[in-house]
């Protein structure tokens, strides 16, 4: 078992002092972006923002040097700019206002959200794994939307907003809510069914073409992959780099037991309580199709996926990292933490250590 996969993660850019998004003039954002030697830093969709994304790899090893390397990069470029690259899926503040990053499709994504755009400051953690049969990709994309909810609790890390708690571990998921096809896609029959249901909400007018669309999980229709986006941007680099291989191992593991597919409702509920609530959620689990705790939903998932973790190279990592989240918390759990401790400059001095891999 085998399968190259890739990983985008989205910064936010904040003031060093209050933690404020800043945006970045045009030769400063120059300066950073472009291919760095096996990954590429890019524009995102505020000018807040800024993007990471790795070439294909067959292997975390990979994986973390290039994430390590431009997490590095990333956090010396906004040093000399009296800046803190942020691993936070929402800003501390959110002054809304934020100014959209030149380029034509971004000016159509911001026309199309009108005041949505105004306070959307989210960034997230998206996972791509290659698939490279057509039919494959789809039936991989409905077996993983059944652990949606699960991977949200796990990896919930945007506590905060206007200079509060949100109450939710993933405030981010709730802000991308207002979006059009977004959280659960519907279960699909084949591709055709897929392109259908897609070009059906570009004809609406609903988004502007495929690689607009919201859901949790996708097809990307430019690279053999399915797109995993259900994860918030993450504090570290081990973070990502657990939420990656659990994206992998379950689009390439059958789905377990006979439990027919849930209804995207029930699915948008779990990531709801997920988002609400991180690893004290309850979710639907996907070997039962009831309601159960999220470290029971989430035990389940690692005894189906543990026999391919052993074989990808991974079980050891993922088993650890399983256990460090239930000792030290996920990402929101570590921001509130840090927060509880240290106010402002205890979450600036946490997402500076977490930029340092």
């Amino acid at each position: 078992m085998s399968a190259r996969f890739g990983v985008e993660e989205e910064f936010v850019v904040l003031d060093h002092q209050t933690l404020a998004p800043i945006g970045m003039d045009h030769g400063a954002r120059e300066r950073i972006t472009g291919r760095r030697g096996g990954g590429e830093v890019m524009p995102e969709y505020l000018t807040c923002q800024l993007e990471c994304a790795t070439s294909p790899v067959g292997d975390r090893a990979d994986a973390a040097r290039q994430l390590r390397r431009m997490r590095s990069l990333l956090a010396a470029h906004a040093a000399q700019q009296g800046a803190v690259a942020a691993p936070s899926a929402t800003p501390f503040i959110a002054p809304g206002g934020f100014v959209v990053s030149p380029s034509t499709h971004y000016d159509e994504v911001a026309d199309q959200l009108a005041e949505i755009t105004r306070d959307h400051e989210v960034n997230g953690l998206h996972v791509h794994v290659e698939v490279t049969d057509d039919e494959e990709r789809v039936r991989a994309l409905n077996r993983v939307r059944e652990w949606l909810p699960t991977l949200l609790a796990l990896t919930g890390n945007g506590p905060y907003t206007h200079g509060r708690h949100s109450g939710f571990a993933s405030w981010r998921s709730i802000l991308i809510r207002r979006l059009p096809s977004s959280w659960c896609p519907p279960s699909f029959h084949d591709l055709d069914d897929y392109t259908t249901r897609v070009d059906r909400l570009v004809a609406l007018g609903a988004i502007g073409d495929a690689a607009s669309i919201a859901w949790a999980v996708r097809l990307s229709r430019r690279f053999p992959t399915v797109e995993v986006r259900v994860f918030d941007a993450q504090l570290t680099t081990e973070d990502t780099l657990f939420a990656a291989a659990l994206a992998r191992v379950l689009i390439l593991s059958d789905l377990p037991g006979a439990a027919r597919p849930a209804e995207p409702d029930a699915i948008d509920a779990s990531l709801w309580t997920a988002a609400r609530r991180g690893t004290r959620a309850r979710v639907i689990d996907p070997t039962t199709g009831e309601a159960a705790s999220l470290w029971d939903v989430a035990s389940a998932m690692l005894a189906h996926a543990r026999p391919a973790l052993a074989e990808l190279g991974d079980e050891d990592f993922v088993v650890e990292r399983f256990e460090r989240i239930r000792l030290d918390g996920t990402g929101a759990e570590r921001q509130e933490r840090a927060y509880e401790r240290g106010g402002v400059a205890g979450l600036r001095d946490l997402y500076l250590s977490g930029m340092g891999g």
